[in-house]
């Protein structure tokens, strides 16, 4: 997530310089074998042009809508996630206690078992963004591409690629929970089971009327919720029927853009030569450059036409680029840096100690 009030233009140039300058490749041919071969009926009329630019338009604002809906319901599912973090914390504190318990224990006692909830509970975090991290197929090409991974590589860097899962979790659990959750699939699921036990056993023993023991059931079955919404988004892709379709229909409009415009840059220079015949000096330096401009005004077409397929281009990778919120790209939900806000926020609620400093993040990009 980029942190800055303007997105740097600069960034977004030097991203995309290589299409730039396969743009401007395209947009020359044409022009090369309209005005220098001599190919003058070599250009495609606007109007059906026209027509294409304006369906192409309404597919690419389509997908980046359909992205942005995808990237908001992911912060909203991560929102509720630091909220439901809060409430469990809560209960934890307060509701394990000596009042109905079969057998007393000291306070140090009491701390330890709340410390291990919460610790618990740091640990299904964990698990889960190192899950929502994990590559899926529809999105190896944009870690991949030279652009994206020269990009990666000098600009952010992503923790759950630096560090294994196993090294992240295991301070948080004891040495036979993390047996448990390592030789099953789904390890935040598994972790989220481990707490559902644990209360159970606190019921038990008394440290949990039955009440609030159903009160901080609810909340593992929200945090279970959560997590399935979060597994929706990371787990089904934009359809790829669509996203297909949309990147060959923008590569079509831009490789004829430059045949539909070159006939109309030609007129304006024609139009130039007409004014140019009414002066009344035709051997001045001004009129000669001028003349010559207007001869050869169809090669203005070439950075015009590159500037149009740009704009094309550029949204619909950024589309492309957003519509899977948790791969570890800079316009992802930062779920890195919310993982580790939530865990200082809750083990200060419950006094406990060694708490770590909040993640340092680079050029403005948080993870």
């Amino acid at each position: 997530m980029y942190t800055r009030r303007i997105f740097p233009v600069r960034g977004v140039l030097k991203w995309t310089r290589r299409h730039i300058f396969l743009f401007l490749l395209i947009a020359l041919i044409p022009v090369v074998l309209f005005d220098v071969v001599g190919l003058k009926w070599l250009h495609v009329p606007w109007l059906p042009l026209g027509v294409l630019g304006t369906a192409v338009a309404f597919i690419v604002s389509f997908k980046n809508n359909a992205s942005y809906d995808r990237l908001w319901e992911a912060r909203k599912i991560w929102g509720g996630i630091v909220n439901a973090s809060r409430s469990w914390t809560i209960m934890v504190k307060d509701f394990i206690d000596n009042t109905h318990a079969k057998k007393k224990r000291t306070d140090t006692e009491l701390q330890a078992i709340k410390r291990k909830l919460v610790h618990r509970h740091v640990a299904w975090l964990t698990a889960l963004r190192y899950q929502l991290r994990q590559d899926k197929p529809w999105e190896m090409h944009l870690k991949q591409g030279k652009q994206n991974a020269e990009f990666r590589s000098n600009h952010f860097r992503v923790c759950e690629d630096e560090i294994i899962v196993e090294d992240a979790i295991k301070d948080y659990l004891s040495e036979d929970e993390f047996k448990e959750i390592f030789a099953k699939g789904n390890q935040a699921s598994q972790i989220l089971g481990i707490q559902s036990r644990h209360l159970k056993t606190l019921m038990n023993e008394g440290l949990i009327e039955d009440f609030r023991h159903m009160e901080m059931a609810n909340m593992l079955v929200e945090f279970y919720t959560l997590q399935g919404k979060s597994e929706r988004i990371k787990n089904f892709p934009y359809p790829r029927q669509f996203a297909t379709l949309n990147y060959l229909f923008v590569w079509i409009f831009i490789i004829l853009l430059p045949f539909g415009i070159m006939e109309g840059f030609e007129s304006i220079g024609d139009h130039i030569l007409e004014d140019l015949a009414n002066h009344q000096s035709h051997t001045s330096l001004g009129h000669l450059i001028q003349e010559f401009i207007a001869k050869h005004f169809v090669w203005f077409s070439i950075p015009f036409s590159a500037l149009i397929s740009w704009v094309f281009h550029t949204m619909e990778a950024i589309g492309e680029n957003t519509e899977n919120p948790f791969e570890g790209g800079p316009n992802d939900i930062p779920i890195t840096d919310m993982s580790r806000g939530i865990e200082i926020d809750i083990r200060q609620l419950i006094d406990d100690t060694d708490i770590p400093e909040p993640y340092k993040w680079e050029n403005d990009i948080v993870m």
